[in-house]
């Protein structure tokens, strides 16, 4: 692993998150103290505690099954692994307001700009600088760009199998059409979100590592996303 270095680009997961408004709040309940559990072993050197985590299957940084968005798409637990991990490039959107949406030109200038270009396989993930201005504050779940139908449907044709974000989804909130999402269920694609530090990968390529709890039949999953990037 010489020579390599892992950024982690995920968001941290405790009770009072924020959540997207259609999906369940989290919630972290202890299920047992260490002296709860020496009383109900009998043990007097060592006790086990854990706690319950309620949360939604869209909580957190997550990847969705194409099933959320397309009844005919797989579920979580039978889309291909390669969605999930593999060669990635991140490009430069941080200066596209949160008033328009991110068209079709702006992205073409982002790869151009980035050095890099999109190859057939790519995880794409999309630097807005949301995270790093309103995360925390009013702002993150309402104000913040999205792709349009077009600009969604120009990555899907590269061949892109996963769209990753910086921000609480792909879509500009003011979509009622859900653009983004729309595609990757035309396409049969993922897309993942609630992404972090991607300033620290922008118009660079790596190794990105996301991959989604085994949930049978699920919707989408939390996942640890990290990069693998050469020093």
């Amino acid at each position: 692993m010489m020579g390599l270095k892992l950024i982690d680009l995920s968001q941290e997961i405790f009770q009072g998150m924020s959540v997207f408004p259609m999906h369940q709040p989290t919630f972290i309940m202890v299920n047992m103290t260490h002296e709860e559990n020496m009383k109900l072993t009998g043990s007097k050197t060592l006790g086990f505690s854990a706690r319950n985590l309620l949360i939604s299957e869209h909580g957190g940084t997550h990847c969705d099954a194409v099933w959320e968005y397309n009844p005919k798409g797989a579920t979580i637990d039978k889309m291909p692994m390669e969605y999930f991990w593999g060669s990635a490039i991140c490009i430069d959107l941080s200066h596209i307001p949160a008033s328009r949406y991110i068209e079709s030109k702006d992205l073409e200038q982002a790869v151009r700009k980035s050095g890099q270009e999109i190859m057939k396989g790519d995880i794409v993930l999309l630097y807005t600088g949301h995270h790093d201005r309103n995360f925390g504050t009013d702002k993150w779940q309402t104000e913040y760009t999205g792709l349009s139908y077009a600009a969604a449907k120009w990555l899907a044709k590269q061949g892109v199998v996963n769209i990753g974000v910086d921000a609480p989804a792909i879509d500009h909130p003011d979509d009622l059409d859900f653009s983004g999402h729309l595609v990757c269920g035309e396409y049969h694609i993922s897309n993942t979100e609630n992404l972090c530090n991607l300033d620290q990968i922008v118009n660079k390529r790596f190794l990105y590592i996301g991959l989604p709890l085994k949930i049978r039949d699920g919707s989408g999953s939390p996942i640890r996303a990290v990069a693998l990037v050469e020093e």
